[in-house]
């Protein structure tokens, strides 16, 4: 019973629980600072591809083709067109004055007819524009039998099967002719239908007056009928000065409720990576990039290895898979983009009489762009993982996990809210709808919130009364760090070492039994009263302890021996006590 070492619950000592946790921390710490690295080598390859130049060029293309007024009518663009009479206007006004710039603003010459134009002096036209449409077949619906004498074509809105695949009108040149689409090509997400490659094409002169003649024949014989479902306007530029491509895409859709409705894409996308010096520095990071999904990918498996079935019970291990999955696909998307750009952009640019498909390569960027921005979203959520660090966030972790069913549960309800169009439901009724909104957001926005927030608030509560308790994580890092740190200033003699809990314990019990002897105590009492209290701290130290956390488990054999000696020693204790008082009692008694 002298000896100090004492054991928790299941035989194990305290020197291998502290132990142990001492090594489960370094690990931690290794792993978090080299999750750390890999973080920022992430985030240097997700923002270091991005060009506040970007922005500007996309900005400055989609003033010139998308809100410049049509001639005629200063209230309207092709972002607001919506007839076929405007869609021309917009055809042989805005595209056409923005697509050729052949002179300086004092009508001076800047440069050989030959080359392509200069969109704001600085932009390279690359090759020609494409202008191409999709149409449907007559018949493709059923006209009702009262309605045939009034109307007998029909046609329904555009579908693979659907699509019209015969020549048409003047049927002498490609415009009126079909073409197949090429393989691989993306297809067109549109408002009213998705559309695929090909179709009816041409291409646009690289003299401004014969684009003016050609729109002109192609509106006088009626290229676009009611068979017409979507035409696009195709064509890429180069700014050399900030080395960007500039992808641009222009939509118009015929849908078949008539109308017209007008969409846009401008893709600003760097196909030449590697040309300075931080590029390639970029380049460096990208490969530090892959030797960590290498290490990771190999300690994920080891880990699988060792757990089994129970590695796939922790969510933190399902968001390393899914973070593991993405950035294999995000280099594999970088290594398609890279492979596509080294076969087909020399061609592309080789032949300037013809259009150059550069959308292919810029859609296949931009999925890049998405891989690589989701990725780094869900890296920087593993982040929660270590937040041990501090004992706020450990509570919020806890009351999140507690209350997830009863949040999912609740989502629901929640999802009913949605997203208000204000201006819609105001415009379907003018005088009701007002009135619904009004209604719906507060007797069931404010109320749906309340409870989101009760749910949380409530759990919440629990969690901050077990740490009050405490029933705390196992341990905490920033208690570990803390402790190190501190060792550190020590050892550095910066910081006094506080005096260890035995050398304060010894001083208390030399005073005290100092104190003890002058009060006429004997030795044998003393030496006595030090070992059953040495006992009783010792087994205070052992089972009031905050380190234990699970107060239902069941107590062993040589616990229980421990607690009866212990039992015993109180009551030998309190009949000493006893023997003492009656003494006293005498005394005064006499």
């Amino acid at each position: 019973m002298a000896d100090s070492t004492w054991w928790y619950r299941g035989g194990t000592s305290k020197h291998d629980l502290h132990y142990r946790r001492e090594a489960e921390v370094n690990t931690t710490l290794e792993e978090l600072l080299l999750y750390f690295v890999f973080l920022i080598t992430l985030c240097i390859l997700t923002f270091g591809m991005v060009n506040p130049h970007m922005y500007y060029l996309n900005k400055v293309m989609s003033s010139l083709f998308v809100d410049t007024s049509l001639p005629g009518d200063e209230r309207s663009s092709f972002r607001s067109i919506r007839s076929i009479t405007d869609f021309w206007k917009f055809m042989e006004g805005p595209l056409l004055e923005g697509l050729y710039w052949d002179s300086w603003y004092n009508n001076q010459q800047l440069y050989n007819l030959k080359n392509s134009s200069r969109i704001y002096y600085e932009n390279v036209l690359l090759g020609v524009p494409r202008v191409r449409q999709l149409r449907v077949r007559n018949n493709t619906c059923k006209v009702f039998s009262v309605f045939q004498s009034l109307m007998s074509d029909c046609y329904n809105k555009y579908t693979a099967e659907n699509e019209d695949l015969s020549d048409f009108g003047l049927k002498r040149d490609t415009e009126w002719k079909y073409s197949p689409p090429p393989a691989n090509a993306p297809w067109h997400w549109g408002f009213v239908g998705v559309y695929r490659d090909g179709g009816y094409i041409f291409t646009l002169s690289k003299s401004k007056s014969e684009t003016r003649t050609k729109l002109a024949d192609l509106r006088l014989n009626s290229w676009i009928t009611r068979g017409t479902r979507v035409v696009f306007i195709d064509f890429s530029l180069y700014n050399a000065n900030v080395n960007l491509f500039c992808v641009i895409r222009l939509v118009a859709e015929f849908p078949a409720t008539g109308g017209l409705l007008t969409s846009w894409q401008f893709y600003s996308v760097k196909l030449l990576r590697y040309v300075t010096h931080y590029d390639y520095f970029i380049a460096s990071c990208e490969i530090v990039f892959c030797i960590f999904l290498f290490v990771f990918i190999t300690q994920e498996l080891r880990k699988m290895n060792e757990f089994k079935s129970a590695y796939f019970k922790s969510i933190w291990n399902w968001l390393e898979l899914l973070l593991l999955v993405l950035c294999f696909l995000a280099v594999s998307f970088y290594a398609y983009c890279n492979m596509q750009n080294f076969l087909l952009l020399g061609r592309l640019l080789k032949n300037t009489e013809s259009y150059p498909n550069f959308y292919f390569l810029a859609y296949w960027h931009i999925y890049y762009n998405d891989i690589i921005a989701i990725t780094i979203f869900f890296a920087w959520i593993k982040i929660l993982k270590f937040i041990s660090f501090n004992e706020t966030m450990s509570q919020l972790s806890s009351t999140l996990s507690r209350c997830m069913k009863d949040i999912v549960g609740f989502a629901q309800f929640r999802i009913v809210l949605g997203d208000f169009n204000f201006a819609g439901i105001q415009q379907a009724n003018w005088i009701l709808g007002p009135i619904y909104f009004i209604t719906f957001i507060f007797f069931v926005f404010f109320v749906l919130l309340n409870m989101f927030l009760a749910i949380i608030n409530d759990t919440y509560s629990e969690v901050k009364a077990d740490y009050s308790i405490g029933r705390r994580p196992d341990f905490e890092l920033g208690k570990i760090i803390k402790k190190s740190y501190l060792n550190v200033l020590e050892k550095l003699r910066l910081k006094k070492a506080p005096d260890s809990e035995d050398k304060k314990m010894r001083k208390t019990t030399g005073d005290l039994a100092h104190q003890a002897r002058k009060e006429g105590f004997s030795e044998t009492e003393i030496e006595g009263a030090e070992q059953m209290k040495a006992w009783k701290e010792r087994l205070e130290k052992k089972y009031y302890s905050t380190e234990i956390q699970d107060d239902y488990q069941p107590v062993t054999q040589q616990e229980f021996r421990e607690l009866f000696l212990y039992a015993v020693e109180l009551e030998k204790e309190l009949h000493y006590i006893s023997s003492k008082l009656n003494q006293v009692m005498r005394k005064l008694q006499q």
